[in-house]
Order: structure tokens, then C-alpha cells, then sequence
């Protein structure tokens, strides 16, 4: 008479933990990387209001400069801040705005790690930094370039002349890339 196997041997145990402590190698870094991106996004959401200022109410440079102050000035002087975010600040000449983040909170990003957003006005198919709008005269609708340690999106979107940021691009939303 034949007797029935019943359950598991050790082997077939043995490797089936095997594929789970593979699987939890692997899973583990991509899922902190997505971890920092959604805390990273947060910054970009405190910055949203800024944008929205320097589009609707800096027609020029003397009113950008009112609004660059208006928002420096508010939480102590960093403009907007959060658990995330140690500070987004504007700058008063062409508009640039830069968020920078806690390290300490968000994870393994260096320390004073930034997102930088330029703005471009878009006149007449041409598109140039704010400030030279400003010099030149032009108006249009306002466009952001966002950039982390790289810059490839923006440029690939025919923005120029922006300022880089220092927050690694693994860690960037894939615009700011």
C-alpha cells in the first residue's frame, strides 16, 4: 500500500523562502525611493500657491518684487514650510522659486536638497525667462520649468538658462527630471 505525502517537504519550504527574501531584497529600496518622492511632492504642492502669484499678480518687475517680499516674509521668513519642507522662498528679480527640503524628515537626500522652478513666458512662440519678458516687454502665459540635479525634461520642453537644483533626480517627480 502507497502512503499519501501530506504537506510540505523542507526543501520546497526552504525555497519558497527563498523567492520571498529575494523578492523583499529587491522590493525594499524602490519602495523608500517612491516613499521620498511622495514626501518630495509635497513641496511642490506648498509651492503651487507661489506659482500662482508670479502668473496672476507679477505683470512686473516692480510688482514681482511686491510679491517675492510678500511671501518671503511669511513663516518666519521661508515662505512656506511643512514637516517636509524647511523652506520655499522666491526670488525677487526673476521669480525663481526654491523649495528646500528637510533631510532629517523626507530620507536619504542630501542635506539643503533643493527643487528649483523657473518661470518662462510663452509670447509669440517664443519662450524666455520672466525677467527678460519684463526687460523686453513681452507678456503671455506663464510656463515652469522644474529642475532637480538635472534638467532634461525642461530643456526637452525648449526651456533655457534655468537654475539646477540639488535634490537627486531619482528622487525628483518625473517633471522635474
Amino acid at each position: 500500500m502507497k502512503s499519501m505525502q501530506k504537506g510540505f517537504t523542507l526543501i520546497e519550504l526552504m525555497i519558497v523562502v527563498a523567492i520571498i527574501g529575494i523578492l523583499a531584497a529587491v522590493a525594499l529600496p524602490a519602495y523608500q525611493d517612491y516613499t521620498i518622492r511622495a514626501r518630495v511632492t509635497e513641496g511642490l504642492n506648498l509651492a503651487a500657491s507661489a506659482k500662482q502669484m508670479v502668473a496672476t499678480d507679477a505683470n512686473t518687475a516692480n510688482e514681482l518684487l511686491a510679491v517675492a517680499t510678500t511671501w518671503n516674509a511669511q513663516s518666519g521668513g521661508v515662505g512656506a514650510t511643512s514637516k517636509y519642507v524647511t523652506s520655499v522662498l522666491m526670488d525677487n528679480i526673476d521669480g525663481i522659486i526654491t523649495i528646500t527640503y528637510n533631510e532629517a524628515n523626507v530620507g536619504s537626500i542630501p542635506v539643503g536638497a533643493t527643487l528649483v522652478l523657473t518661470p518662462y513666458v510663452q509670447s509669440g512662440g517664443a519662450t524666455e525667462l520672466l525677467s527678460a519678458a519684463f526687460v523686453a516687454g513681452n507678456t503671455g502665459s506663464v510656463d515652469w520649468a522644474c529642475t532637480s540635479t538635472t534638467n532634461a525634461v525642461a530643456t526637452a520642453r525648449g526651456f533655457a538658462g534655468m537654475t539646477a537644483g540639488t535634490l537627486p533626480a531619482q528622487f525628483a517627480p518625473s517633471e522635474c527630471r
